[in-house]
């Protein structure tokens, strides 16, 4: 299917994948970076950022996502391509690793590996995140992010320095969160998301340090799963690529250096 994307750089092809709620301009602290060495290809999900919906009829479920992502590819002429993702983003790519449609998958604090209790907390954040998002008019949007106080508010849970997001780009995730069509049947659809199945290529799974919204705990679960080490992100939160662009972009190239 259609999708809206950005494409940047030359090399080795590697698609971003946003969480629930975000578009792909969240990638853009690391976007020039990783297109130094890479075909960057940063995509807004269906029913996410300007990307149209999934056809009626289809549910909103990490599957149906991958299944857009790899038509997406393919009307791209991309094969194979490497694959990194945040969030919902992170369990599309790591999906994507256990089909074998892609070269290598990184994960940063994925989502799907998290017990009832904590999946309880996340959708709760997130329904009363995407609820305070509408409540905002906005031509109030602004205010509501001026100054350090109203922005840690307005993004606390989901970085860990809410002062080196630009405003511009808070109120631009704002207003991707309010206009975003598949949150809520994709919100429902994480009650049944466990862990996709064991991946048939390579996987790096990352963790921001201080995630909020995904606690880091949920990296051992994901270290069961991976077999492998998780990558702890040292002073990061759920949003690691704007609390620290150099790492994330480092783990990203190496992760798809294969």
């Amino acid at each position: 299917m259609e999708l809206a994307f950005e494409r940047r750089g030359a090399g080795a092809p590697l698609i971003l994948l946003h969480g629930i709620g975000h578009h792909w301009q969240g990638w853009l602290p690391v976007l020039d970076r990783l297109a130094a060495e890479r075909d960057v290809i940063a995509v807004d999900l269906p029913g996410f950022g300007v990307s149209p919906p999934l056809p009626d009829g289809t549910p909103y479920t990490a599957e149906t996502l991958a299944d857009a992502v790899e038509s997406f590819c393919g009307m791209l002429g991309v094969r194979e391509p490497h694959v990194a993702g945040n969030s919902l983003g992170g369990y599309v790519a790591l999906e994507l690793a256990a089909r074998g449609a892609v070269r290598t998958a990184a994960a940063l604090s994925p989502a799907g590996f998290w017990n009832r209790t904590e999946l309880l907390y996340t959708r709760t954040v997130l329904r009363a995140t995407r609820a305070a998002a509408l409540a905002v008019p906005p031509e109030r949007a602004a205010a509501a992010v001026g100054g350090p106080l109203a922005k840690a508010l307005a993004v606390g849970l989901m970085v860990a320095h809410p002062g080196r997001l630009p405003d511009e780009a808070v109120l631009a995730a704002g207003e991707a969160l309010r206009g975003a069509r598949g949150f809520d049947e994709m919100l429902e659809a994480f009650a049944w998301m466990m862990p996709p199945a064991p991946p048939k290529v390579p996987v790096t799974i990352a963790w921001g340090e201080h995630d909020r919204l995904l606690p880091r705990r949920q990296a051992v679960r994901a270290a069961r799963w991976s077999g492998q080490r998780v990558k702890l992100l040292r002073g990061c939160g759920h949003l690691p690529m704007s609390d620290d662009p150099e790492l994330v972009a480092r783990v990203l190239l190496e992760a798809s250096a294969g």
